[in-house]
């Protein structure tokens, strides 16, 4: 990430504001005006036919173009290179591997775990249509590849490594990871620096990823699952954010929202792998306490989990998997109903507050990396669907009720924005069509290789001779998300702007799911899903 992250805010930019409707339509209308508002969305745009079995190849590869370390010998990304072979050595400790976050070479913890979450999530739900598209294999290398780092930082129960590198220092150079010459300083959380949100994320992602390693690797699973245990026990115990103790990240990745919606989350995704209803009781017990049925959300992002929390726990009310049914069952309705309005704000349906939508219908959170959270919500919404569809039942907004169908069809509107149906006919995914931002904001793509010239570049020479020339980028991030257009769906193609061409891993990690699934309608009819094709013979 190359600056910090705001708080949140409203674009100094003129976004439309999206008024509720002044009643529910009839199902009939309602249904026409879907149709209607589909169709006029995209009337100027691609036809929308896209290749999403080969998006979803695309995502997974991203991740290789990302990672710190040694890397294999099967490494498809054939521009990378070896780095950070040292990391952690000053302090004693191996901190080799991992994730870069951005465009930049420091290893942040927070925003490294919840990519690795929504990787695993995205496996969770979706793991068959990831299989039969032939990328499971390497969905599954692209989590391990982040959780034997948490292995590694995980160094005892009540400690944890928190960051490697120093974002002011990493900043000042543009150079390859290869040739780094910045500080590899590494930061941790103990008992007396405590970091409960980074601890939360953490144990979150292994107890996810321990779900999606039960059945190919159990001795692993195993592993994952006591190193998430302890975690949470760690934060919960010991409870502090943990930018307090690490103020470097403060700059970067500060915890606007505190630590309480990561221990929510951890609990939820113990719950997930272990079935022990004392993971449940903690998160119903402190529904109120800590804000889980009581903030109202219009994000989901690395540092604001609530939305997540929410949906998570609304499918364990639809599941029937809680034992104290007349309790619980008070509780979990509540997390489902904010759960819902979160939804019901993404689909411009509740009374008064809705998400902003650029003129040609993308969600607009802010104007930083706006993608992240339209790639969240397209995920949250996709498996909320699927969620509602097994359980026979409709999302309830103050507007009216919703099909689940209605559900994935917009994210599908939003994932398709994404690949090129937007008035600037660019596909905002590096790599996918004929036309992609080339000039991303990324310090190894936008060098010479190192493996095709191994002439050191030093700290600042990669300004002088690569940043601020306007040729493309010699290396493609392919499966990269940029930060996309602005609120007027405008996007400039230029490296120095971080705000709409630098991508991030948690960009592209909600991806995967949705790709897989979308994956699967194509076929007779490539291009459209299901949903789609009803939409379209409804007419």
């Amino acid at each position: 990430m190359e600056e910090d992250n705001p708080a949140p805010t409203t674009s100094t930019t003129q976004c439309r504001r999206l008024e509720a409707p002044p009643k529910p339509p009839t199902p009939s209308a309602k249904r026409r005006f879907l149709i209607f508002l589909s169709f006029s969305l995209l009337w100027s745009f691609a036809d929308g036919a896209f290749d999403y079995a080969d998006a979803l190849s695309k995502s997974l590869l991203y991740f290789e173009s990302q990672r710190s370390g040694r890397l294999p010998y099967n490494q498809r990304v054939n521009w990378r290179d070896h780095s950070g072979l040292t990391d952690g050595l000053e302090q004693g400790v191996d901190l080799v591997g991992g994730y870069y976050d951005a465009g930049d070479h420091v290893k942040f913890g927070l925003p490294m775990a919840f990519t690795i979450t929504m990787l695993s999530w995205s496996v969770i739900e979706y793991r068959r249509e990831i299989e039969a598209a032939g990328e499971l294999e390497h969905a599954l290398e692209a989590i391990k590849w982040g959780t034997d780092y948490f292995i590694k930082a995980h160094t005892s129960p009540n400690v944890l490594w928190a960051e490697v590198g120093d974002g002011d220092t990493d900043h000042y150079c543009w150079q390859r990871p290869e040739d780094m010459t910045t500080s590899r300083q590494a930061y941790k959380i103990d008992e007396k620096k405590p970091g409960s949100d980074l601890a939360g994320e953490t144990a979150a992602a292994m107890a996810a990823a321990s779900i999606v390693f039960r059945k190919t690797n159990s001795h692993y699973s195993h592993l994952l699952l006591h190193h998430a245990q302890q975690l949470f026990e760690f934060g919960d115990k010991f409870r502090g954010k943990y930018d307090a103790s690490v103020g470097t990240v403060k700059s970067y990745y500060a915890s606007v929202s505190g630590y309480k919606d990561e221990l929510l989350w951890a609990a939820l995704w113990l719950f997930e792998a272990t079935d022990n209803q004392q993971y449940l009781e903690y998160v119903v017990n402190k529904a109120h306490c800590f804000g889980g049925i009581g903030w109202a959300i219009s994000e989901f992002s690395w540092d604001v989990k609530y939305a997540g929390v929410q949906l998570m726990a609304s499918k364990v009310l639809m599941q029937g998997r809680h034992q104290n049914k007349n309790e619980q069952t008070k509780i979990l309705k509540q997390y489902q109903s904010k759960a819902e309005y979160y939804l019901c704000t993404i689909l411009n349906k509740n009374n008064a507050s809705n998400v902003d939508r650029t003129p040609a219908g993308l969600l607009f959170i802010r104007q930083w990396n706006n993608m992240q959270y339209v790639s969240t919500a397209s995920f949250l919404l996709t498996v909320y669907s699927d969620y509602l569809r097994r359980s026979n039942l409709r999302l309830n907004c103050p507007m009216g009720s919703v099909d689940p169908d209605d559900l994935f069809i917009f994210a599908k509107q939003q994932i398709d924005y994404i690949l090129g149906s937007n008035p600037m006919n660019m596909s905002y995914f590096v790599g996918f069509g004929s036309k992609f931002p080339t000039r991303v904001h990324h310090r190894g793509a936008s060098i010479v290789s190192y493996r095709e010239n191994k002439a050191f570049i030093g700290c600042t020479q990669g300004y002088d001779n690569w940043y601020g020339k306007g040729d493309p980028n010699p290396n493609v991030v392919v499966g990269a998300l940029v930060g996309g257009p602005d609120c007027q769906d405008n996007f400039a193609d230029e490296r120095g702007n971080y705000m709409q061409t630098e991508a991030c891993t948690y960009n592209t990690a909600p991806l995967v799911g949705i790709f897989a699934k979308l994956s699967q309608f194509e076929g007779s009819d490539p291009g459209r899903t299901r949903d789609d094709q009803l939409l379209h013979a409804s007419y």
